[in-house]
């Protein structure tokens, strides 16, 4: 006996669904905002956006490499709320492709070559947990030693608590790595998006040679209604806005997300020497003087990052050697 089945697929009336701007209600085609890189076309509200897109969106074609996916979060505090820290990394993982909070690796950005990092908020708020602060570090070190300027990419709630105290520690771990990069006279630009919050605005993120922001990005330490009831007083209108950061100083431009690509170039370009005025970069003349403070900052680098990974023995570290020694 022959069965037939028919199998009909269910649409809407009305056809296509329409996205709507959550910030001003405006309905637009799906693929109009997605062309317009998740920007409201009515009001341009700024939709936040996962590492791969904004990778995709800053670098050139083809240019990203990524490094240091080998990584791995242990779970060495054994922490458990409603479900095992181990359980929470693997959801994350299925949920954004991701395998950690950050992408790091090498890319170019309208053609400036650089060490670039992102932050993923969708993996478990984009907080920095130990493997977060290990590749913001390796990122810095290969900057300072490859001479290539370093671009970071902030969004984040903060410091990871399932990883307690070892996630704070990265706090200071991230700082450190800036001085690497400080030290190696390497540039450093950083973009924040929304929102950039807790330890990684407290650490990394505003420690920036050019520090800018997302247009509406919330950039605090702590969200508003948590500080408005820790004061108990009624905060300022903006009260940690990208926009309100700008006129207290805090950032140094507020960037629509269309411009980035090329306005971070420029950073890089102006912050390497600038350029003749005709697109090509300017050789910068270093003296004897200038070549052997640079030799020395990378043998500085070259020896915390040897200090850095010293095995602890004993809850102490090794006998001191000559990396540690303050005569050295």
């Amino acid at each position: 006996m022959n069965v037939t089945v028919e199998i009909a697929r269910r649409s809407d009336a009305g056809g296509p669904r329409e996205w709507e701007c959550p910030a001003c209600g405006a309905k637009s085609d799906p693929a109009a905002v997605r062309a317009n890189l998740m920007v409201c076309p009515s009001c341009g509200f700024h939709l936040r956006i996962g590492a791969r897109e904004r990778i995709a969106q800053l670098a050139d074609p083809g240019s990203f490499a990524e490094r240091w996916t080998d990584l791995r979060t242990l779970d060495p505090l054994e922490f458990v709320d409603l479900e095992t820290y181990p359980e929470r990394i693997r959801e994350a993982q299925a949920r954004s492709g991701l395998t950690e909070a950050i992408v790091a690796g090498t890319a170019t950005i309208a053609g400036e070559a650089c060490i670039l990092t992102v932050l993923d908020f969708g993996f478990m708020g984009g907080s920095m947990g130990s493997v977060v602060g290990e590749k913001l570090w390796r990122a810095a070190e290969a900057a300072a030693e490859t001479r290539l300027p370093l671009v970071s990419v902030c969004s984040s709630g903060g410091a990871r608590m399932q990883e307690g105290i070892l996630s704070l520690m990265q706090m200071a771990k991230t700082t450190c790595a800036v001085d690497m990069v400080n030290e190696a006279r390497v540039p450093f630009v950083a973009v924040l998006a929304d929102p950039c919050t807790g330890g990684v605005l407290a650490s990394f993120a505003t420690l920036a040679d050019i520090c800018v922001a997302e247009p509406g990005a919330l950039l605090a330490f702590s969200g508003r209604r948590v500080i408005a009831e820790t004061t108990r007083e009624k905060l300022p209108p903006g009260f940690g806005s990208a926009e309100r950061n700008l006129e207290l100083g805090h950032i140094d431009a507020v960037i629509p997300r269309a411009q980035l690509r090329e306005r971070v170039a420029a950073y890089l370009r102006l912050l390497k020497g600038g350029d003749t005025g005709d697109g090509y970069p300017r050789a910068r003349q270093r003296g004897g003087r200038a070549r052997r403070m640079a030799a020395a900052a990378a043998g500085r680098v070259a020896s915390a990052a040897a200090a850095a990974r010293r095995a602890f023995v004993g809850g102490d570290r090794e006998a001191p050697g000559e990396a540690e020694d303050p005569s050295a």
